[in-house]
């Protein structure tokens, strides 16, 4: 079985399946990523680059779209040259969000595609319009509708797909639904567990401890669109009422999602402009190492997890697996996963008052918390683990006789 796994930064979703394909004896894996991909050992990195950059003077709404052009035409170039080497992939599993796949099947027309649908743009009560602090312009509104245009060439074209959560699979249109199948990639339940005895140094000399009063937060980048404006308005709260407890944030100054602050360089410089934060109690941690995330996991006393209505982070699942209380938004798909009491906590997203509120309560501690932290634990390992993950990834191989598996996600 040859394989090829395609990611913009690879190994990006696929890191845990291609290192298992990879082991497994008879299948011959090969990653396809960008120049800059960080790779991973003992897999073989093809890499491919842009010729030129978008033109400037480009119709706003094609920007994205030539952009998917040029990605499609750089991967076409480097699959020929694959070709030319003598490997044809059997199956293609790629991440087509950029437009890397957009012309795969005219190298390769027998090989099995498979796309990793990780959104569509633009569903009704999603992402687009959901924050009233960021209205949506018909101008933004005519970009976002021409974008889909790619998203649905990838669906056209793909020969499976696979999205997380069931809410991510419900945002594509219907008529392409029956070819996707629902699996989370899985997490590490085995590397991530509780550490009564874990303990964290800061930079400026202090430890923090599990147990201690810490609150975590953590998003790729520090941006809206995983509440980080709410997030520190709520923090400005706790830190009136709570006078001893530090805030973790662990997150960059870029954007994934959504638009650049006005007048600042990144929402964390916006943010701290609005509220007063004790700044030695607020620490900001950037990007970590995955052991040093990891310790802030098991450090942590309330974990937040905000976000609006969009693709549910890994890091969400990997905070149960910590055993963290996660207090999450109740927005989709958090509560695909948390069930209120149950397993964590959910809080209106916009309600910085209620999130306040219920971060007081949980680093208050005591019995109920700790039922509810070991509930999460059981939730991830028993329907997100990553032997699950693989072995629902590997029916995706083999085609079947409707191009559907429909492995549904737990809960639902």
């Amino acid at each position: 079985m040859r394989i090829l796994i395609v990611h913009q930064n690879f190994p990006g979703q696929f890191r845990h399946i291609a290192a298992a394909w990879a082991a497994r004896p008879g299948y011959d894996v090969i990653g396809l990523g960008r120049e800059g991909a960080p790779g991973m050992p003992g897999l073989r990195l093809f890499r491919y680059r842009l010729h030129r950059a978008p033109h400037k003077q480009q119709h706003p709404y094609l920007r994205q779209m030539e952009s998917a052009v040029l990605h499609g035409q750089a991967m076409l170039r480097a699959l020929l040259a694959l070709k030319r080497k003598g490997f044809t992939p059997d199956v293609i599993l790629a991440h087509p969000g950029w437009g890397e796949t957009l012309y795969v099947k005219d190298v390769f027309p027998d090989a099995r595609l498979i796309h990793f649908c990780e959104w569509y743009y633009g569903t009704p009560d999603a992402d687009v319009g959901f924050d009233p602090e960021f209205p949506v312009t018909l101008n933004d509104a005519a970009r976002i509708r021409t974008w889909k245009a790619l998203h649905t060439l990838n669906l056209e074209h793909c020969d499976a797909g696979v999205t997380p959560t069931r809410w991510q699979w419900s945002r594509h249109p219907e008529i392409y639904r029956p070819r996707i199948s629902v699996i989370h990639e899985g997490i590490d339940t085995d590397l991530l567990q509780p550490d009564p005895q874990a303990w964290l140094r800061l930079g400026n000399g202090l430890t923090l401890r599990a147990g201690d009063p810490v609150i975590t937060y953590v998003a790729r980048n520090l941006e809206p669109y995983r509440g980080f404006h709410v997030f520190m308005r709520a923090l400005e709260r706790i830190q009136r009422q709570h006078k001893t407890c530090h805030a973790l944030i662990v997150g960059g100054d870029q954007v994934s999602y959504g638009r650049r602050p006005e007048g600042a360089r990144s929402w964390r410089e916006k943010m701290l402009r609005e509220v007063q934060l004790d700044p030695s109690r607020t620490h900001f941690l950037g990007k970590l190492p995955y052991d040093g995330y990891r310790r802030v996991l098991q450090v942590s006393a309330a974990h937040l997890y905000l976000t609006y209505p969009f693709v549910l982070s890994w890091s969400m699942l990997e905070a149960m697996a910590s055993g963290c209380l996660v207090i999450g938004s109740r927005t989709a798909p958090v509560g695909e996963v948390i069930r209120h009491r149950e397993n964590g906590l959910l809080v209106d997203f916009f309600d910085t008052r209620a999130i306040a509120e219920q971060t007081l309560e949980a680093l208050e501690g005591g019995v109920k918390f700790e039922l509810l932290r070991k509930a999460a634990q059981i939730c991830v390992r028993e329907s997100y683990s990553l032997a699950r993950g693989l072995d629902s990834y590997e029916q995706l191989l083999w085609p079947v006789e409707n191009n559907s598996i429909q492995v549904k996600s737990p809960h639902v």
